[in-house]
């Protein structure tokens, strides 16, 4: 049986392979002045490495016939602006590869015509440092990554690769609350399901690659329009869509089932729309798992352009989803620990915004006004009875309404963008939680809370270029406030100056360096945390936190064979940053987990710092290799109760990545994948605690004795991932199939052991024969680690 299902799927891939058509693709698209808008006409559109190259007509168009399918890179040129490549344009002969193109004006005037090497990364004068861009088939392609963005940007420096069933980004030290995301420019607070509330991450992104053009990563360096980010900022760019014909996309994988149409809605405008729906359910009841996670996400693109002058882009973005419990999984000890401690969640959110520009000679007016909101609710029975009282009910809500203008000008080689905001925001929280204090006696929380913050701020960045483009300066200027309370409504306390420089000691080899100061207001369930008719947090004087940041370093290009080469040191100082009263730790010391976190009284005591060194090797792709090496050195240190520097949770200390591939000929690409992060430090268990009965029968799970704050560390975690894809290319459609496997060498991570307690043959905890007082205890291996193959199927028509 098995020599014949081998011979039958050789002879399928043949059969396909003979029938995959050899027609022509086409590259076409539109050049034009980035700052206005306008057409760019006899601009030169050339296939890097070939001489396969057109210029624009009148109108900026251009077109590139007879091409074979497969990944091109094309590089844009004409005289008095930069140069530009754009990455893997992918071809099919069913669709026509659409890629508009802007060009950045040169700051200063050009005497004479040199050609001269020039970087083929993105580089700004706003941030010189810090700044990655990720191509949408790098996503695809990203063994492990599973098109999921959250997980892709590990193989980037800075980034520590989390060994669980999350996907919270952490940058530099810093924790996953501290980044923040934009979709075409519209903030979006969530892009992962099941986040957790006060925190992010999830295990799955919500965000589709087939709606992506590029992403940009900022790791620091963040523009001055871009505030409340201490860690990082992405924007993602998505693409627009068709206006030439309807296409789909059907893609299955091994965890959901999706589709992506887009197409033309009248002349002038455009869509694209998409779903998807998990079954991973089926596979974790499969697997006897005691949790079953659903996961439902929409996503869409409306644009309209009224003429050249004005463009109206709609985006929208939602999730719904479920994680209930699977009572039937109680066979071992581990099952049952985790029956006993997941609570059952429902969670849905969204984000809908719209973005109209208006463009004028010398620049442009963007009008951004969006609403987001998230539903979260959690609730937990003693033992799973439902036939019992909750211990924990929880229910709350997050709303969002935004606006935002922009105003953005280049004159005589200046350039100054100009923003002011506006939001408001609403807060709802009802709690019923029975929740066990380290050293104290077991209390029962109530909250009942709702809260309207008003929020306003602005900013300015003014940026130059001089000698000839070789110094590049930026000043930037950001104020926030909102009218919590009288200190935070005061916009001078929250002022946040920035400066970049750059300097090109010759075209491939330049310094960098950033500096300034960044503010983020703490979470909402912070804010938001009551006691009675008092706002607790409030009475504590909560302020913003405060992050002054250093980056500096090195940049080498190799132009020839689009690789860079950085070396970058940063510096990271935490002011304000909320320290728990009850537990008497940071909140920095306390980690992320599915639920909530800052639920709980807080002052702005704690301060830290994040200090470290990166390395970047990066090849774009070129002569079908492509690959990237990033190491980073860092150290996370928050103060403890006695005043001293202590690890955070987000400490990894030395975190690794090595990603590349090779695409062959006939459409085979391979790619592999190795990360490794230094183990996360953890606070052992104060066991007396943990076993007296009126703990353990609200908690069920281990107390921290934070006299030992992260005193102790997992183990180090490394996985090696990697992936097969065949493309074939019909003359209506084309199909890709691939084979991913994650953690294919089966490398295992030791957690902080789970602690339980000895029970009877009726499932009832003993009491210690030596301590009557307490309950005996017992230890359960915290084991993950499991090689995890996948095989997905994308038909694009």
């Amino acid at each position: 049986m098995v020599k014949f299902t081998k011979h039958f799927i050789f002879v399928a891939i043949m059969l396909i392979s003979s029938l995959a058509w050899a027609q022509s693709g086409k590259i076409s698209g539109r050049v034009f002045d980035k700052k206005n808008n306008e057409s760019i006409p006899f601009a030169t559109v050339v296939i890097q490495g070939t001489s396969n190259g057109v210029t624009t007509d009148i109108d900026g168009k251009y077109a590139l016939t007879g091409l074979k399918g497969g990944l091109y890179n094309l590089e844009v040129s004409y005289i008095g602006f930069k140069k530009k490549v754009v990455f893997e344009v992918e071809v099919t002969p069913a669709r026509p590869a659409i890629v508009n193109i802007g060009l950045e004006e040169e700051t200063t005037k050009l005497e004479t015509v040199t050609v001269t090497a020039s970087s083929s990364f993105l580089k700004t004068t706003e941030s010189p440092v810090s700044l990655r861009t990720i191509g949408t088939n790098e996503i695809k392609r990203n063994p492990g990554g599973n098109r999921d963005i959250s997980k892709v940007i590990r193989t980037l420096p800075g980034v520590a690769a989390v060994p669980a069933f999350r996907n919270d980004v952490i940058v530099r030290g810093g924790a996953p609350n501290e980044n923040r995301f934009f979709l075409d420019g519209i903030e979006v607070p969530n892009i992962n399901h099941f986040a957790t509330q006060g925190s992010s991450g999830g295990p799955v992104g919500l965000i589709n690659v087939d709606f992506i053009r590029e992403v940009e990563f900022y790791s620091g360096a963040f523009p001055a329009n871009r505030g409340n980010a201490l860690s990082s900022v992405l924007e993602f760019k998505q693409k627009d869509g068709r206006t030439d014909r309807w296409t789909a996309n059907g893609i299955v994988s091994a965890t959901d089932v999706g589709i992506t149409l887009e197409g033309p809605v009248t002349k002038n405008s455009s869509i694209i729309l998409s779903a998807r729906r998990s079954y991973l359910q089926f596979l974790f009841a499969a697997l006897e798992l005691p949790f079953l996670p659903t996961y439902n996400d929409f996503q869409l693109k409306y644009k309209h352009k009224f003429g050249k002058k004005s463009q109206l882009s709609i985006i929208g973005l939602g999730a719904i989803d479920q994680f209930r419990l699977n009572l039937d999984a109680n066979d071992t000890e581990e099952q049952r620990y985790t029956l006993n401690n997941l609570p059952v969640t429902e969670q849905w959110n969204y984000t809908i915004g719209a973005k109209y520009d208006w463009f004028r000679e010398n620049g442009s007016y963007s009008l951004i006004v969006s609403r987001n909101a998230l539903n979260n609710n959690l609730y937990k029975h003693p033992g799973n009875d439902e036939s019992l009282p909750r211990i924990l009910d929880y229910k709350s809500r997050e709303i969002e309404n935004k606006f935002r203008l922009e105003n953005y000008i280049e004159a005589g080689g200046w350039k100054l963008n100009l923003s002011v905001q506006y939001e408001l925001a609403q807060y709802t929280n009802s709690t019923d939680n029975q929740v066990v204090i380290p050293n104290s006696a077991p209390i029962t929380k109530s909250v009942q809370s709702e809260l309207d913050i008003n929020k306003w701020g602005a900013s300015v960045q003014v940026s130059r270029s001089f000698f000839e483009d070789k110094l590049a300066l930026s000043l930037g200027l950001r104020a926030d406030a909102n009218d919590y309370s009288e200190e935070m409504s005061n916009l001078a306390n929250q002022l946040s100056p920035r400066f970049s420089a750059s300097y090109s000691f010759t075209p491939t080899f330049s310094w960098n360096f950033n500096t300034g100061i960044y503010y983020q207001l703490p979470a909402y369930t912070i804010l938001g945390y009551k006691e009675g008719d008092t706002f607790v947090n409030k009475a504590n004087d909560i302020k913003y936190i405060k992050n002054s940041q250093l980056v500096t370093g090195f940049e080498y290009n190799l132009p020839a064979s689009n690789t860079r080469i950085t070396v970058e040191g940063f510096y990271k100082f935490y002011e304000n940053y909320p320290f728990l009263i009850r537990e008497q730790i940071s909140l920095a010391n306390l980690g992320a987990d599915f639920g909530v976190i800052g639920n709980d009284p807080v002052n702005s005591s704690s301060v830290g710092r994040a200090y470290g060194l990166e390395l970047l090797v990066q090849r774009k792709f070129s002569k079908g290799i492509y690959g990237i090496l990033a190491y980073t050195l860092v150290r996370s240190e928050f103060k403890d109760r006695n005043d001293e520097f202590v690890a955070s949770a987000w400490d990894n200390r030395h975190i690794l990545s090595l990603t590349g591939g090779y695409k062959f000929g006939n459409n085979w690409e391979f790619g592999t994948r190795i990360l490794f992060s230094g183990g996360a430090p953890f606070t052992p268990f104060d066991l007396n605690a943990t076993l007296t009965p009126a703990n353990w029968d609200i908690a069920g799970q281990g107390i921290p004795d934070y006299t030992r704050l992260n005193t102790e560390r997992n183990s180090a975690f490394y996985q090696v991932d990697v992936r097969l894809d065949k493309k074939w290319f019909f003359k209506k459609w084309s199909l890709n199939v691939f084979f991913d496997i994650q953690n294919v060498t089966n490398a295992q991570v030791q957690f902080q052991d789970n602690i339980d307690v000895v029970r009877d043959d009726q499932g009832n905890p003993v009491r210690d024969p030596n301590n009557p007082n307490l309950y005996q205890g017992k230890f359960l291996d915290n084991i993950a680690g499991n090689v995890l193959p996948s095989i997905g199927i994308i038909v694009e028509l």
